[in-house]
């Protein structure tokens, strides 16, 4: 049985986890730029009213990403 990957997106809130990778290249590069780096937590803080976008915490600051972005974030629970 092959393991299901999680990502960011899937996380609610309170929520903590590693981030183990990403699902696309391009994107990657400019999440990598903003901190989001593999082996770092991740806190899922809350999402917008309408569920898009969300904050999250990492490294001890808060960033706000697209629910697109955050569905290439591959994290372990």
């Amino acid at each position: 049985m092959a393991a299901v990957s999680k990502s960011v997106a899937s996380m609610k809130v309170g929520e903590t986890a590693v981030i183990s990778g990403f699902t696309d290249e391009h994107l990657s590069v400019k999440l990598l730029e903003m901190g989001l780096l593999p082996g770092t937590v991740v806190r899922f803080n809350f999402s917008a009213p309408l569920g898009d976008p969300i904050c999250v915490n990492i490294s001890g600051f808060d960033l706000s990403l697209r629910l697109e972005e955050a569905s290439t974030i591959i994290i372990l629970d």
